[in-house]
């Protein structure tokens, strides 16, 4: 017996719109925030658009700076992200993609590099398989830095007149957990640089939502924060807190290379085990525990 049907399959391809403009947004809806990379062939499923179509428009996409296509695919551009200049956005991004891969894949969770943009972070790109969906953040967003694990990193290491001039002396709350206060954001900032640089946030920027970051740094100053997200009852903030640290200071060192040595080789992507950090490590690498961080 033959089974008939009406509805159209979920992903056949539509009919083509006959304007340029309808085309080029079906091509960027496809960028939502589930994925920061998408390959040729998942955007033309998204979009339900010809591949031929597809690939035509991401070549235009590409030269206007609205889709950048790099090693791992095709990922939003400066101008879909809101930047009026690039900043060096480009370099940091290719820079970290493969650490970001790497964190990923180490530790399942959801990795975030972002960039300070007056007293937001940006993020720039968005790392998280099927876990992405579950962090309530998109490639674009904007956070006020004082609530993110990547923002207080990256704060850290201004000068504290600067934190206040951008922060203003009333902080946005976003859950009862942020931060409020000048002082009390102050004294964070303080013990993040006690920390080498590391940061933490549980449910200060949503409900729900443990942070562990660290800045990448320049020789002027941080460029970039890393961060890896996921769910406060389960993260193991403490245990992955040494490959946040090193993976942001293996980016400083490729963008930067007079700063330090050579980039070591890219570990091979694991799980990482229970054991891989005794209590007695993290405390060298984390500089002592701080009463209140986590």
């Amino acid at each position: 017996m033959t089974v008939t049907t009406d509805a159209p399959a979920r992903n056949a391809p539509r009919e083509v719109p006959p304007s340029m403009v309808e085309r080029m947004t079906l091509i960027l809806d496809a960028f939502d925030g589930r994925a920061a990379r998408l390959t040729l062939e998942e955007v033309a499923c998204r979009s339900r658009l010809p591949r031929s179509t597809v690939h035509r428009i991401l070549d235009s996409l590409v030269k206007l700076n609205w889709i950048e296509h790099a090693t791992f695919g095709y990922r939003l551009g400066r101008r879909a992200l809101g930047a009026g200049g690039d900043n060096g956005q480009a370099e940091i991004r290719e820079a970290a993609a493969p650490l970001l891969h790497e964190l990923h894949m180490q530790t399942g969770m959801v990795v975030h590099l972002s960039v300070l943009d007056a007293h937001e972070m940006v993020c720039l790109d968005k790392v998280g398989g099927r876990m992405a969906s579950t962090i309530p953040s998109r490639v674009g967003g904007r956070t006020p830095a004082h609530t993110t694990a990547g923002g207080k990193a990256f704060l850290a290491w201004l000068d504290p007149e600067h934190v206040d001039a951008l922060c203003g002396e009333r902080l946005v709350r976003t859950t009862p957990n942020t931060i409020t206060g000048l002082a009390t954001l102050h004294l964070e900032l303080n013990r993040i640089r006690q920390r080498r640089g590391l940061a933490f946030e549980r449910e200060e920027s949503s409900r729900g939502v443990a942070c562990v970051g660290a800045a990448i740094r320049g020789p002027e100053g941080p460029v970039a924060s890393l961060s890896i997200s996921g769910d406060v009852r389960t993260a193991p903030l403490e245990r992955i807190a040494p490959l946040v640290v090193d993976a942001a200071q293996q980016i400083g060192r490729t963008l930067y290379p007079e700063l330090g040595a050579a980039r070591r080789p890219v570990r091979p992507a694991a799980p990482v085990p229970a054991d891989t950090w005794s209590p007695e490590a993290r405390t060298r690498v984390l500089g002592g525990r701080v009463g209140g961080w986590i």
